[in-house]
């Protein structure tokens, strides 16, 4: 997932305002859901706070701390390998979501937020622990799909994604960072020895994910878009570079005028549309879109038509 990498020239006051409220909005949610609901039962549903809470209940190490601990040098590494592809935004979303974090872990500590005692003993509750993992994974999954929203990302295993998929272009990104959560969960696995620790946490990361493209754009995973401006060629540098995507010209005459068109065709993931209508947006606000859901997509970067056709 990339995003913009340079603030537009005529920067809107109010949206500016508007986006970075999102992103501190955001990532206080995804603060709560971690703190509040996640930490407690000891689940790590992947990124740098899933390792922090496991360390955490190892070693006592707070979590918010060890969280950006985490994420600084996995920012400057991914800055090095991919380029300056995250900006200052995304920068905001690390250390908000650490501060947040940091402030809940003083005043609301590290407690369940349901305890079952008997004969003494703290004792757990499956049903009323499912509730509270489905709550957490709601929260991170809407705190998160905002920070989207605004075009930024709070770090994390995402970038470790991002740099492995450099070298193995043959796994799509998505499948990519499943596969760098799931070595998170299977961590807590091997440190707690407890079964149901990693089926709650792949519960928690399938919510999460399902919440944040709900948030971002609705039930579908795949956007087809189809763009008709008279800046074809920026916006296609943008899709092309930025967004890492290919897409394809088709010719068109206007029913009005009958004046030629260059129309833009392209497939993108729900998290990559913020970014893509913003900069059309900023390059052409007369520009005409159509966002189409695209309920399955096979191709580069996407599924494998061949899997696909062979099962």
């Amino acid at each position: 997932m990339k995003f913009i990498k340079s603030i537009p020239k005529k920067v809107n006051p109010k949206e500016l305002m508007k986006e970075y409220s999102l992103i501190l909005v955001g990532t206080f949610i995804m603060a709560v859901g971690f703190v509040v609901f996640i930490s407690p039962l000891k689940l790590a549903p992947g990124g740098v706070y899933g390792i922090a809470i496991i360390l955490h209940h190892l070693f006592k190490f707070p979590i918010g701390i060890t969280g950006i601990a985490l994420d600084i040098p996995l920012l400057i590494i991914g800055t090095l390998i991919l380029g300056p592809k995250f900006g200052f935004k995304t920068v905001i979303g690390i250390v908000s979501l650490s501060g947040f974090i940091t402030l809940l872990e003083h005043l609301y500590g590290y407690e369940p937020l349901i305890t079952i005692i008997s004969d003494g003993k703290v004792i757990p509750d499956p049903a009323a622990n499912l509730i509270i993992a489905l709550f957490g994974a709601v929260s991170i999954g809407l705190g998160l799909g905002l920070v989207f929203k605004s075009r930024a990302t709070s770090g994390g295993t995402d970038i470790v994604a991002m740099v492995l998929k450099k070298y193995f272009k043959h796994i799509p990104l998505g499948t990519m960072i499943m596969i760098v959560d799931s070595i998170i969960v299977l961590a807590a696995l091997a440190v707690f020895k407890d079964w149901t620790i990693p089926l709650y946490s792949w519960f928690v990361i399938y919510v999460c994910g399902f919440t944040i493209d709900k948030v971002i754009s609705g039930f579908a995973r795949r956007k087809a878009i189809i763009i008709i401006s008279d800046y074809y060629d920026e916006i296609k540098s943008f899709i092309i570079k930025d967004l890492d995507r290919g897409g394809t010209f088709l010719h068109g005459e206007g029913m009005y005028n009958l004046a030629e068109k260059k129309i833009i065709y392209t497939t993108i993931s729900s998290k990559e549309l913020p970014s893509l209508l913003y900069h059309i947006h900023e390059t052409d606000p007369k520009a005409f879109v159509s966002v189409l859901d695209a309920t399955d997509v096979y191709g580069e970067g996407f599924n494998s038509l061949r899997e696909k056709a062979l099962h």
